[in-house]
């Protein structure tokens, strides 16, 4: 192309076209051959493009036709398709444009981080198969997404939406014409307005969607579902499969004629697991028989399309999003007592010590004896039977707590991490009201169906293992070494040694656990053992499961609300040839991407379940305000106290400017906060005394009033910290002189101790 004079409009598009790398002026003046005041000419081309919409800033001197992604751009991946694959778009100044593209797996590094939704990363951008792929080259700090779910409030100027997340800072102002139908107090999906261009002042938004209303009993986990992208719907062509269900042909056990039982919570729905054992002359058999899921749900078919996208299911205080429809999970798989169901199930022979021998995988037929519920279960041992659990007591479960005596053995001499952490439950009358809070008893009958489950995971692993199939591990890391330094940091600050250079090992932390069990520092300890530990996660790579102390974990036991499992079941009867239902090519080669997928999923079940939770517990309180409590510090920052308050485990906030007139210093080792001065502390897991001030149900936040007085300044770091404050220097993170005004209490993130991941 030779010199040109004066670029027009058409020029300008035809290379872009014909040229998409180029993307930043000075690429295209050079390609276009322009110089001197021709570039003012293309600057205005340009600028007149963008305010068109025809082409899309994508940064300060950059540009890409809006209705293209660019080769290397910035992609946001907001939601999964039918298929559940990860979708995005194109990241510009004005917003997201251009096409759907399809998240297609790392670019370099295969074990680069994988993006989730949410997520936004800098990616290699190609057209295949008229399809757009991304391949991520740097994942960056999750954000939120531009739509904000909260209540909707009418004013006498127009409305507004209030998020429902203390993350969120932006309030959405809705124009009359935008509120469609919308009224004060409903809850509400709203996006931005769409403007042609950048606009200053408030943010004006449209609702999309009125999904409830705040007087609902139920609205705490609508909230929390829409504001997380949990699927609730399940497309008709799944339904059909699941109310037309037939399991796969496949060779089978019969099982019917051993009493193989079913425990669980009493309110539960689903049963996907069961067992019974027998003693040996020198030693025990058990059988623990799951759910046969996989001949279902077969790979590629609605169902499966549609597990794979949720991942697993969602438990909220009062209800349930299924994996799988309810056809399925509580009917046709659940293990229903006295009716015939298929399932995958593992014979296992025990020594006296617990130590297993062998085991072997087998599909059967089966027919539970009984349905009992942990209570009862463990009623009847205790030497209170009734119903069913007392006809089966010396036939059934006394062989089954004798076999797990001996597992409680080996147990002990391989000792897991020995976190006994409180669980509390929601009580609901059925109306959906909130009639309590209880704590959950952790009972033997508990521990009884978790070692036996843990037992048959592990089974499941070395079984793939040896047949070199393709699986899908459940790993828990090792703590890292810089977690490991900063928890034998804080211990020195109690007077406690521990040995960073050392492998962190589960008996250790169990040994200090036991030794402080009782004393001053009991929580305070089991806290900061819970934040040194690594989240667990799904992979295709096995690193072991720490907690557990297990060199090889998968789960196997709970396909009916896990997709991990059904993946595990599926290679099963591939490497054991146990029917034409088994692992397919394509899935056992996308077996690294489906792990990354589960883990997303799980982590977003949990922060969902955890948002509700907050919510319910908030409206629980509501009408305490003003009330007294005695609570226990669970978590330390620069900018005030987080408070476990007691019997309802509800977290509340107290902002370090309400505390005294004191200039307030943090000490991240020392997990407490201190008055400069007098040295006076408040520190992690201490018991105080705090009024509750507010309460914002919509967000589940509370904010407290401390009313306990600071304990005294430790003996031995008085001295250090007086010097510090004398020279002007605070020991790590940051003090100050108190806030003023009110704090922004929304704005909060949870402490870390809620943070945590299921087994």
């Amino acid at each position: 192309m030779g010199p040109m004079s004066f670029p027009d409009r058409q020029t300008v598009l035809d290379y872009l076209r014909d040229n998409p790398n180029a993307t930043t002026k000075q690429e295209i003046a050079r390609g276009l051959r322009v110089k001197g005041k021709e570039r003012n000419t293309l600057r205005q081309i340009l600028k007149e493009l963008e305010e068109e919409g025809v082409l899309e800033r994508t940064g300060k001197r950059a540009w890409a036709q809006a209705d293209r992604p660019p080769p290397t751009g910035v992609v946001e991946f907001t939601h999964l398709d039918d298929d559940g694959e990860l979708i995005g778009k194109s990241v510009g100044d004005s917003g997201l444009f251009g096409p759907e593209i399809r998240y297609a797996g790392p670019s370099g590094k295969p074990k680069a981080k994988a993006p989730g939704i949410g997520d936004r990363a800098l990616c290699k951008i190609s057209e295949h198969d008229d399809e757009w792929l991304a391949r991520a080259i740097t994942v960056f700090e999750k954000r939120l997404s531009d739509r904000i779910v909260g209540l909707y409030e009418q004013g006498p100027r127009g409305g507004k939406v209030v998020p429902s997340s203390r993350k969120e800072k932006r309030e959405f102002l809705i124009q009359e014409a935008d509120r469609k139908g919308a009224q004060d107090g409903d809850l509400v999906i709203a996006e931005p307005k769409p403007v042609a261009r950048r606009q200053y002042g408030p943010n004006l938004g449209i609702v999309t969607e009125i999904i409830g209303h705040i007087t609902d009993p139920r609205s705490a986990s609508l909230l929390a579902i829409h504001a997380h992208d949990i699927p609730t719907e399940f497309p008709e062509a799944a339904l059909e499969q699941a109310r037309d269900a037939v399991p796969a042909a496949a060779p089978r056990e019969d099982l019917t004629n051993i009493p193989l039982i079913t425990i669980d919570p009493h309110d539960a729905r689903d049963h996907d697991d069961a067992v019974w054992a027998e003693q040996l002359d020198d030693g025990w058999r058990v059988i623990v028989a799951i759910a046969d899921v996989a001949a279902y749900v077969t790979e590629g078919s609605a169902l499966d399309k549609e597990a794979l996208k949720r991942g697993n299911s969602t438990y909220f205080p009062d209800r349930v999003v299924p994996m799988l429809p309810f056809e399925l999970s509580a009917d046709e798989c659940s293990l229903r007592e006295g009716e015939d169901r298929c399932c995958m199930a593992v014979e296992m022979i025990f020594d006296k010590s617990g130590t297993k021998r062998t085991h072997r995988f087998l599909r059967g037929m089966m027919r539970s004896a009984a349905k009992l519920s942990y209570e009862e279960a463990q009623a009847a041992i205790d030497g209170k039977p009734d119903g069913k659990a007392g006809e089966l007591l010396d036939s059934v479960l006394k062989p089954l707590w004798g076999a797990y005596a001996a597992l409680a053995k080996a147990r002990d001499k391989r000792s897991p991490l020995d976190l006994d952490l409180p669980e509390r439950r929601i009580i609901f009358d059925e109306s959906g009201e909130i009639q309590g809070i209880i704590a959950k008893e952790r009972l033997e009958a508990h521990r009884l169906i978790e070692e036996f489950m843990i037992q048959a995971n592990v089974a499941a692993a070395e079984t793939l293992e040896e047949k070199k199939s393709p699986l899908v591990y459940r790993i828990h890391d090792l703590p890292t070494d810089a977690k490991i330094a900063a928890f034998a940091e804080f211990l020195q600050t109690i007077d406690i040694k521990w040995h960073i250079g050392e492998r962190p090992q589960t008996h250790k932390f169990n040994k200090l656990l036991e030794d402080i069990r009782g004393g001053d520092y009991d929580q305070m300890v089991t806290q900061m053992v819970l934040r040194s530990q690594a989240q667990a996660i799904y992979s295709e790579e096995n690193l072991g499961h720490f907690g557990l102390n297990l060199a090889k974990y998968a789960h196997f036991t709970s396909p009916i609300r896990r997709y991990a499992d059904l993946i595990v079941h599926r290679a099963l009867i591939r490497a054991l040839m146990l029917g034409p239902d088994g692992l397919g090519d394509e899935n056992a080669a996308r077996l690294e991407e489906i792990a990354e997928h589960i883990t997303m999923t799980e982590r977003r079940s949990m922060a969902a379940e955890r948002e509700a939770t907050d919510r319910y517990l908030a409206i629980f309180l509501a009408d305490r305000v003003g009330a007294e409590f005695e609570g226990r510090i669970m978590g330390v920052t620069a900018s005030g106290l987080f408070v476990a308050l007691a019997g309802s485990g509800a977290d509340g906030f107290v902002p370090i400017s309400s505390i005294s007139d004191d200039y307030w210093v943090l000490d991240e080792a020392a997990m407490e906060i201190y008055a400069r001065g007098s040295g006076k502390t408040y520190a992690l897991g201490q018991t105080v005394r705090v009024r509750l001030k507010e309460v914002t149900p919509l967000q589940g936040g509370l904010l407290l009033e401390m009313l306990s007085d600071p304990l005294p300044a430790p003996k031995g770091r008085a001295a250090a910290r007086k010097k510090l404050d004398t020279e002007g220097r605070s020991p790590r993170g940051r003090g100050g002189p108190p806030r003023r005004g009110k704090p922004k209490f929304n704005k909060k993130t949870l402490p870390k101790h809620k943070r945590r991941s299921r087994k």
